[in-house]
């Protein structure tokens, strides 16, 4: 980590998923309240693996804000620029498992805590003391929180701090896709890492092959590392030249994929340093992929993120099964992009 104090700091929304958890004997859908917010959710498992994290961004000063506080903190994630409203209210996500097993969100967040984060109440020394920069595109659905994001932006780009851009599309908080895809654009001009889905890179760009599409992304894109999520398909990571594909665990028991993602990518972010992103060996992609599946996977067996995120013990035992069993290079290729 060099000289820099924190490994990642990251931006954005802290809120409350209020989870499908069961079915009553009144036949009513029972909702249980986890925090999350996907940047916190990739601060608690790049804690776990022993990296020092802060969060910046607000929470309304209620029982759910004081909630988050406290499973911030426990969590090992640094807290110091994280401040209460009282005059807003913490932003919730109802969250429901459809038939297909994909989820639906709806947010209560109009006017809620996490939109009201003023730039003036950034503090620039956390930025420019972190190796790691994460934002996403949440954080610029609204005028307040937008101008926030791109002043904190200035200040990562201004300290070197690598900034890590995972855009995370929620259709339903954009007046339009146009300024969702403004917006996904608009940090694709900020970010040296990338993470991104194949569901929405085919929307960000129109274009249905995906080397097609990344292809497009290249051309405005002046980072250095791009992960494309694949879901069950597992993983392709597109670094300098080369492109590399992975297979990922089939998990069978499967109870709630809400933060699977940002678990994945935080996973990735705990092994990437400034030292070591212009020259990472296939040996360093792989095992950082194979991690970040591994904790993927086993979250999405526990309800919630924040407070079931699996210890680095867990990772380490899985993904050392799963390399004996070559889950993760049963499909890996690499060839010139």
């Amino acid at each position: 980590m060099g000289d820099k104090f924190f490994h990642i700091t990251a931006l954005g929304e802290c809120l409350i998923d209020l989870t499908q958890y069961a079915i009553s004997d009144r036949n009513n859908t029972v909702f249980e309240a986890n925090p999350g917010g996907a940047p916190c959710n990739c601060l608690a498992i790049a804690s776990k693996f022993n990296k020092k994290t802060a969060f910046i961004g607000k929470v309304g000063e209620d029982f759910f804000g004081e909630k988050l506080c406290h499973t911030l903190n426990q969590a090992g994630i640094n807290t110091e620029n994280l401040i209460l409203d009282k005059y807003a209210n913490t932003t919730l996500a109802f969250v429901q498992k459809n038939e297909d097993g994909d989820r639906e969100f709806i947010f209560y967040r109009e006017a809620c805590a996490d939109t009201k984060l003023e730039a003036s109440e950034i503090n620039p020394i956390i930025i420019r003391n972190s190796n790691i920069f994460h934002f996403g595109t949440l954080s610029m659905t609204n005028k307040i929180i937008k101008e926030a994001t791109i002043t904190a932006l200035e200040y990562a780009k201004k300290s070197g701090t690598l900034v890590s851009f995972d855009p995370n599309l929620r259709l339903r908080l954009w007046k339009s896709d146009e300024q969702a895809k403004e917006a996904f654009y608009l940090g694709l001009d900020y970010c040296d890492l990338l993470k991104i889905s194949d569901d929405e890179l085919e929307f960000y760009t129109g274009i249905k092959d995906y080397k097609e599409a990344i292809s497009y992304i290249k051309e405005r894109f002046k980072g250095k590392l791009i992960v494309l999520s694949c879901g069950k398909n597992g993983s392709k990571v597109f670094y300098k030249d080369k492109e590399y594909v992975f297979s990922c665990p089939k998990v069978e028991n499967v109870v709630d994929a809400t933060g699977a993602g940002d678990t994945f990518w935080g996973s990735i972010l705990a092994h990437i340093s400034k030292d070591n992103i212009d020259k990472l060996s296939y040996e360093e992609i792989y095992n950082m992929v194979a991690y970040g599946s591994s904790a993927a996977a086993i979250i999405t067996t526990r309800y919630g993120v924040i407070n079931s995120m699996p210890d680095l013990e867990e990772i380490e035992e899985y993904t050392e099964k799963n390399k004996k069993l070559k889950i993760f290079e049963n499909k890996i290729s690499f060839q010139i992009f």
